[in-house]
């Protein structure tokens, strides 16, 4: 069963304090979107650590992947976060010092407005929730941003989707932000991605149980989630981790060549890994916002409308910090070190050694620790 986190309580419209890593909601009001809809009373969600200082100076956003949430780090639960290796007491983000602030993503199932949140007739939005872009997300995390108090952040940072969410930033609001590191993502959504994605979108769509995004109150296209989840993840991981991990072992003690036909045959270990990826996503998110945030991604291109990659980024005034994963095969390291070369000042590409593949952004962001602290964060 899919858990979309809908929105207890009344949103606030001007927040307030409340203990480090619990989720809170704020209304934003209504936003024209890039494609001239207008979404009404749109309400983001999102989580923070540390405290703001006097002057707002200290601000650090954190923009999490296709799939993640607001739950960067420990709080008061004690829930580990998902990117505690960047983030928390004594990390390269040190929360003792920085006020760390993590937004739902627009579109989103835990908490911000979404497709199975309520529209203005009461019902969830389902097929009638419009398509939003990485341009959408940032002017609706402008709007929470000024809400707290935030004129600029010190620095934005993110990897793959978060990545493109925090480039977006320091493209669209240059003035905003300060530092920005872009992870394991390039200046645009290339075709190969975009192919990718749209055959994660079909395999929800073409679920019977998808009902034209209007299943909410009825099955859910759980088997369409999963699948998309099996395609996504065999490009988050290297060929070589999956042979090395894997090879062509069968599952415990199933046998995948001594079925008496193909619909009984058993699973090679890969397959019952990519099961389990399929079944632990289904249980968390929701169907729609995975095709609305995955077409959002599809959005991602700096240069939409403001001329060639260098012009396009010409404005940005922040201090960029770029990385790669050097077994990227979703997002290729050629792809940030275009974006490095083509940003002012050029700056160094970094690149994070990791034989898993593209979710080393994740696991081996510690080896960024030395870049961060010198670069962005020993001030």
């Amino acid at each position: 069963m899919t858990i979309a986190v809908t929105r207890t309580g009344v949103p606030e419209t001007k927040p307030s304090r409340h203990p480090d890593g619990t989720v809170q909601y704020v209304r934003i009001g209504d936003l024209q979107l890039e494609s001239g809809i207008p979404l009404p009373d749109v309400v983001l969600a999102y989580e923070t650590w540390g405290t703001l200082n006097a002057d707002a100076s200290n601000a650090v956003l954190i923009e999490h992947a296709l799939t993640g949430d607001t739950h960067v780090a420990r709080g008061v639960s004690d829930e580990p976060g998902w990117w505690e290796q960047l983030a928390g007491p004594g990390a390269p983000v040190d929360t003792d010092k920085y006020f760390v602030v993590s937004i739902n993503i627009l579109g989103g199932c835990h908490g911000s407005t979404g497709p199975s949140t309520a529209g203005p007739d009461g019902r969830p939005w389902g097929s009638r929730f419009p398509l939003v872009t990485l341009r959408d997300t940032a002017a609706a995390e402008a709007r929470l941003a000024d809400a707290l108090g935030i004129g600029s952040w010190y620095a934005v940072l993110g990897g793959s989707l978060g990545g493109a969410r925090a480039l977006e930033w320091a493209v669209t609001y240059p003035a905003r932000v300060r530092r920005c590191a872009v992870i394991s993502v390039g200046a645009s959504s290339t075709a190969e991605q975009i192919a990718f994605a749209q055959a994660q979108t079909l395999a929800i769509r073409q679920d019977p149980h998808f009902n034209g995004g209007n299943y909410y109150g009825g099955p859910e296209p759980e088997a369409g989630l999963a699948l998309a989840r099996r395609i996504a993840h065999i490009t988050y991981r290297s060929a070589a981790e999956l042979d090395g991990r894997f090879g062509r072992n069968a599952q415990a003690s199933e046998a995948p060549l001594e079925a008496g036909s193909l619909a009984g045959r058993g699973r090679y270990q890969v397959e019952s890994y990519l099961d389990h990826q399929g079944s632990k996503l289904v249980r968390r998110f929701d169907a729609n916002s995975y095709i609305a945030i995955t077409e959002a991604l599809m959005s991602h291109d700096v240069c939409r409308g403001r001329g060639s990659l260098a012009e396009a980024l010409a404005p940005a005034t922040a201090e960029f910090l770029v990385a790669a994963v050097d077994s990227d095969r979703l997002y290729f390291p050629a792809q940030s070190r275009q974006l490095a070369e083509a940003l002012p000042g050029s700056p160094e590409l970094h690149i994070i050694e990791a034989p898993i593949g593209h979710d080393g952004f994740l696991t081996e962001i510690a080896q960024l620790s030395g870049q961060l602290r010198e670069t962005f964060f020993g001030h």
